[in-house]
Order: C-alpha cells, then sequence, then structure tokens
C-alpha cells in the first residue's frame, strides 16, 4: 500500500514545481539560456539543490529524473563572483550546491585539423558549445598525479566536466607542440591552443 505523503513532502513537492513554473515564465526558449546576467534578486534560499560529481541533480538527495527539469533549471545557473551557484529568476534566486563542474560534456565531434580543428562538444543539457577564445578548455590533474579532467567552459563562469570517454577521445586527437619553450601536448580549436600537459609528463602518466 502506497503511504500516504506528508505534509512536509507535499510542501517540498510545492515548492519545485512553483518553482519550475517560475522560471517556465522566465525563459521564453526553454532551450536558450535565461538573461540571468541581467537579474539582481535581493531574495536567496536553499532548499537542497545539488549537482553530483557525475551532473545528477538532487534535490534534497533524490535525484531529479525529469530531464526537461534539469534542463530548464540549467538555463538559469549562474555561478557569482562568491564562488556560490545558483538558480536566478527575476525574483529569487536559489542556492545550488555543486559537487564539480555544472554540467558534463558527454559528446565531442572534431571538423577540420592541426590550427583549423574546430572542437564541438554536446552537455548532457542539451547545449551545444564550440571550443575556442570564449569557450577555453582547461586540463587538470596532469600536474598532481591525479586523473585528467577536461573542463570546457560553457557560459558565464559555469563549466563542464568532460566524460572519460570524452577525455580519451581528446588525447587521441591531440598532438606535440611548443608553448613557450615547453614540449605540451594540446589541442587546436578555433584557433586556439589547448596545453593537456608537458610531454615528460604524459610520457610518465603512459609508463
Amino acid at each position: 500500500m502506497t503511504k500516504p505523503q506528508t505534509d512536509g513532502a507535499a510542501m517540498a513537492d510545492d515548492r519545485t514545481e512553483a518553482l519550475e513554473a517560475l522560471i517556465s515564465r522566465s525563459v521564453q526558449d526553454g532551450r536558450k539560456p535565461a538573461p540571468v546576467d541581467q537579474w539582481e534578486p535581493q531574495n536567496c534560499r536553499d532548499i537542497g539543490l545539488e549537482i553530483a560529481a557525475d551532473g545528477t541533480w538532487t534535490y534534497k538527495g533524490s535525484p531529479i529524473t525529469r530531464q526537461r527539469m534539469v534542463q530548464l533549471f540549467s538555463s538559469v545557473l549562474r555561478k557569482d563572483t562568491d564562488g556560490k551557484t545558483y538558480l536566478v529568476t527575476p525574483v529569487e534566486k536559489v542556492l545550488v550546491n555543486v559537487a564539480d563542474a555544472h554540467f558534463m560534456a558527454v559528446e565531442c565531434a572534431s571538423s577540420g585539423s592541426g590550427k583549423t580543428r574546430v572542437l564541438t562538444f554536446r552537455t548532457n543539457v542539451g547545449d551545444l558549445v564550440e571550443a575556442g577564445p570564449d569557450h577555453p578548455l582547461r586540463f587538470e590533474g596532469a600536474e598532481d598525479d591525479g586523473p585528467l579532467k577536461p573542463y570546457l567552459r560553457v557560459r558565464g563562469r559555469l563549466t563542464a566536466l568532460a566524460t572519460r570517454a570524452v577525455t580519451y577521445q581528446l588525447i587521441e586527437m591531440a598532438e606535440p607542440m611548443t608553448v613557450g619553450d615547453v614540449e605540451v601536448l594540446a589541442l587546436h580549436s578555433r584557433g586556439a591552443v589547448f596545453p593537456i600537459a608537458p610531454m615528460d609528463r604524459i610520457e610518465a602518466m603512459a609508463e
């Protein structure tokens, strides 16, 4: 027998549904980010939203399984100068605790080669982003013996972490280059160069 919903649970559901409805009214096109940089609401609250390290959204510890809701929430994300991430609407900000990155880069397509290469990424919420001067790639982990973690700037201060499969794909496409006086393994995209790691570190990692 299904247990009746408690008043607290009902109130929590009402809160997320009300937030979803408010964001829907604020975003004219659910597939495009809203103009969150223009909104400076005074009200701010924490209702228990989190983005896990694998990109899963949770509400009070429970996964949010409705992809439409995740896409809608992601369209009004903003990371502020205080280092915190919020869902931003014209009337309020809602804190979102982020374990690692805001999105996952789940797919990468390459066109061209060498200096003319363009890398286009798809995120887990459907964003398409071309790496380049406005959307740089950075690689962490190579200097401290940790796992190699590529991050792509999606918009503002929001980043996407590449999945393991995409990370391997990027390494396979990378080429040895000289950046300054250092030999590095790096990638071109839209005329920009994105170093992965010094060649001696890459060789040590391969041993």
